[in-house]
């Protein structure tokens, strides 16, 4: 398996590029629109055959790649099942299975941040976590119909419940760490380290963020697979 973790520093974004070494094969993980030419040049570079851009949520701090790369290259655009893009090719269940050579990258709903969220467990030994989990933090529940009870509930059943040698990897991150474990942030976490769900709900609640600055611009347009200028 070809594994990168490429980084948007204006919006700390990690975007993932996994690829079958065999057939060459590969897909995208939350590709965003101003690291097109980079990400795509890097395909082409390896000699790869972009199959799938894959999101883990609509996003509200950066505009997708998606549709850029998908007028390029033919690429299937997938959302997780309930996300509002109707422009996508297809939207993925909880524990569906995306084969990619023999690649299984298999779904896991994880709302909360979002209504609608997936992770993505990688031939179970790494899982992309997306805006869910994030290395020591998760993701914020104050807009897009998040829900920190239901976050608490999706971190703590679906993802902690898996081996502690898991590898994370996160949608995002403001500290310069790029790689984390399950069996870590169970133990490091401080959002989850003795806080049961009533105390996690309370703690969501006065985090007291600024909205994202592409907030307005993004969510509508990730909602048209990365269009800016749907409405036109």
């Amino acid at each position: 398996m070809l594994f990168r973790q490429l980084f948007d520093s204006e919006t700390h974004t990690y975007t993932y590029l996994i690829a079958d070494r065999r057939t060459g094969d590969a897909t995208l993980i939350d590709p965003v629109l101003e690291r097109v030419d980079r990400d795509l040049k890097l395909i082409q570079d390896l000699n790869l055959i972009l199959r799938y851009c894959l999101e883990t949520h609509i996003h509200a701090d950066h505009i997708t790649g998606t549709g850029q790369l998908r007028e390029l290259t033919g690429c299937l655009g997938i959302v997780p099942d309930n996300a509002k893009a109707t422009c996508a090719d297809r939207h993925i269940q909880d524990r569906e299975i995306l084969q990619l050579g023999e690649i299984e990258i298999e779904a896991i709903a994880t709302p909360g941040h979002t209504d609608s969220h997936m992770a993505y467990l990688v031939n179970r030994d790494r899982v992309l976590t997306g805006d869910s989990l994030l290395i020591r933090g998760c993701g914020r529940t104050d807009f897009q119909s998040g829900d920190a009870g239901m976050l608490y509930d999706a971190i703590t059943q679906r993802l902690f419940t898996l081996p502690d040698d898991t590898f994370v990897y996160p949608g995002h991150d403001y500290r310069g760490h790029t790689i984390s474990a399950i069996g870590e942030e169970k133990r490091l976490n401080p959002r989850f380290v003795r806080r049961d769900r009533a105390d996690f709900i309370v703690l969501m609640k006065n985090l007291n963020l600024p909205n994202p600055k592409k907030m307005m611009e993004a969510v509508p347009a990730n909602e048209h697979c990365g269009k800016v200028n749907f409405a036109a």
